[in-house]
């Protein structure tokens, strides 16, 4: 039995149902993501959420909910639950009698003397599976089941509207249909006979609570194109299969079971997290990508590169996938940097530290491989490219200066991981020199030399190699205060700013740094006690006049707070690396009780996964993205920095 598990008691208190999510994807761009108790609470939810490369190349809720209902003695139980105005209708969550993850997700209904359990399979053909088991009865028993479609973009909601086709057609044990042009058609089918009455209708005011909390439009109108019904009796199973191909019905049970076959268990902690972490590759078309973070994220390229070492190399060693992520997002290197977000003419260019952490993942990328010379050969010309360009200057003022450090910045604009922007100004400007974004190119200069040396490029050595001591002379000279002991988060040319942030942090963990161990020592005091909680890194020490403890409200009052106090895990994978490289055996404990301290967080929120943030403050609520990619790496990456200390240990 797995660690994801709730009994009833849990499942009917929607207070605590509710804030606990399941998300599946299909590592090919399409999810399925809800509450436990099948109540949609956000706009991106659905059973079947699918990129629409023929409309926006965004993800569409096709499939919103599927409500079962039980049927018996003409008396009919809906197991669905949905808010509206000022109720839920139906309350099927008093049903709920078990739920629980081990490979897939199953839940148990009860109603009197019938017994239904339920378990979702979300496949690689963008097909969500359903199996409905009927374990107990003790008279006739019909099952129906009601379709509610949207069949619109994630970020929008639906209105009923007179464009709607309402027309459908049969087809094998089912039927399919589209509810606007330009859509594919959604094929609904059974992996028995079933009957299907057609009885178009919407359904209104469906409330999304999340959103609403969240400041946005949270009402819309679905549609239900009508309802299947079929006989079932006990021992009997039949499957749903909803996807934008038709499928031979023969199939679904074999589909089913092989689908079943391939997924992994979920057991452990350990499991949990190599089994979320697989969730954020995109492949499609030949490319290989990451999705940042779920529902609502697409691919970032700086996350794409802090990512990608925990989600590959440190998760089964998949050598393969992590090369192949790199070659898909070199293919896009322009002027120095990585697409941010967006594609085609919506690509944003404006990350400074994207091109930087790319020298960290070919770092990672570099220990799992035998010819480190193979690097050189395959990225020696994205490398050089990057550097020249950073040296020369590129977009948004971004540029190394006479003192080896790069400026980065413009207004308005915000280059760094730290981005939020309210009203059209940076909520943490950080102009000028900013801190990791040197350590970071300290960094990649030695790894460049250091591949180039092993390649033998002479050339490229000679025209370097003097650049990285001007660097690490103007970066502690610039950065470091002999009197608070830590460094500046950024400076300009006439101001430091030593607010105490996270982002000092790096200058002690990467594998080069410009920094004696002495002042990584008091760097890392300095952060343990201003910043580090049980679930990440502090954005802003809390003694600061700025900080935000809650990051909650509308937009703005989120993104005021984002970086303002909040938490974020994905900062411990290197504060955990560098803390166990100057305390060694001595730390060991300290950061197996940080990763140990993330098992709770399994069933917490999205189950199963690391959310994207919580609040500075205790207790420390969860917030943001419910997986995020970053997250789950990172926490990876620091199992594998306990194991192999551990192992090294054994050894001496």
């Amino acid at each position: 039995m797995g660690i994801i598990k709730f009994d009833k008691k849990e499942l009917i208190n929607l207070e605590y149902s509710l804030s606990r999510e399941l998300l599946r994807t299909n590592r090919a761009g399409t999810y399925a993501n809800t509450t436990i108790v099948g109540c949609n609470t956000r706009k991106y939810h659905g059973l079947l959420v699918c990129p629409m490369e023929d409309i926006d190349n965004e993800n569409h809720v096709m499939l919103s909910a599927l409500d079962a209902t039980i049927i018996q003695h003409d008396a009919s139980f809906n197991l669905g639950v949905r808010k509206y105005p000022g109720i839920y209708e139906p309350k099927g969550h008093k049903y709920v009698r078990d739920f629980e993850v081990d490979v897939i997700p199953r839940i148990v209904y009860r109603v009197g003397g019938v017994v239904l359990q339920v378990e979702r399979i979300l496949s690689e053909d963008d097909r969500i599976m359903i199996k409905y088991t009927l374990l107990d009865a003790h008279s006739e028993t019909k099952l129906r089941l009601k379709p509610f479609l949207a069949f619109r973009n994630i970020h929008k909601l639906s209105k009923a509207n007179l464009f709607v086709n309402t027309k459908y057609q049969s087809v094998e044990n089912g039927i399919k249909l589209r509810m606007y042009e330009g859509y594919k058609s959604l094929f609904m089918q059974f992996s028995k006979k079933v009957e299907y009455i057609h009885v178009p209708d919407w359904y209104y005011n469906v409330e999304y609570i999340e959103e609403q909390k969240r400041g946005y439009d949270f009402q819309e109108d679905l549609y239900v194109p009508g309802y299947f019904e079929m006989n079932i009796k006990k021992g009997d199973s039949i499957i749903f299969s909803a996807g934008l191909k038709e499928i031979k019905t023969s199939t679904i049970k074999t589909n089913f079971s092989s689908a079943l076959k391939k997924r992994s268990s979920r057991e452990t902690y350990i499991d949990c997290l190599k089994s979320s972490a697989q969730q954020f590759f995109y492949k499609r078309d030949g490319k290989t990508e990451i999705i940042a973070g779920f529902p609502w994220f697409g691919r970032w390229g700086r996350d794409t590169f802090i990512a990608l070492p925990g989600l590959t190399l440190y998760n089964n060693g998949d050598i393969k996938t992590c090369r192949d992520v790199l070659n898909t997002m070199t293919a896009d290197l322009k002027d120095g940097l990585f697409p941010n977000i967006g594609t085609g003419e919506t690509t944003a260019m404006n990350s400074v530290d994207a091109p930087l952490w790319f020298f960290w993942s070919l770092q990672e990328y570099s220990k799992f491989i035998t010819n480190k010379s193979e690097i050189w050969k395959d990225f020696g010309k994205k490398i050089i490219h990057i550097l020249e360009n950073y040296r020369n200057g590129t977009h948004y003022s971004i540029k190394m200066h006479d003192n080896g450090l790069i400026w980065a910045g413009e207004t308005g604009k915000a280059l760094t991981w730290m981005d939020a922007i309210v009203a059209g100004k940076p909520v943490t400007p950080r102009h000028g020199f900013a801190v990791e974004i040197n350590a970071l190119w300290y960094n990649a200069l030695m790894f460049a030399l250091e591949l180039a040396k092993e390649a033998k490029d002479k050339k490229f050595v000679k025209e370097w190699s003097v650049i990285p001591e001007i660097t690490k002379l103007s970066f502690i000279e610039k950065f470091w205060s002999e009197e608070r002991q830590y460094l500046a988060d950024y400076a300009t040319y006439d101001y430091s700013d030593f607010s105490v942030r996270p982002n000092q942090i790096f200058a002690c963990s990467l594998p080069y740094s410009p920094l004696s161990d002495v002042k990584k020592e008091r760097i890392l005091e300095t952060v343990r006690k201003k910043l580090l909680t049980p679930k990440g890194l502090r954005s802003l020490s809390p003694d600061h006049c700025d900080y935000k403890g809650v990051c909650e409200g509308n937009q703005e009052e989120r993104d005021s707070a984002y970086h303002q106090g909040t938490v974020w895990p994905w900062l411990l994978g290197h504060f955990c690396d560098a803390y166990l490289k100057i305390h060694e055996e001595s730390a060991l404990n300290f950061v197996e009780k940080i990763f140990n301290g993330f098992q709770e967080d399994m069933t917490v929120h999205g189950i199963g996964s690391i959310s994207e943030i919580y609040d500075g403050d205790p207790p420390h609520s969860p917030r943001g993205a419910i997986s995020q990619a970053w997250s789950v790496s990172e926490i990876i990456r620091i199992h594998h920095i306990i194991e192999n200390y551990k192992n090294t240990e054994a050894k001496l």
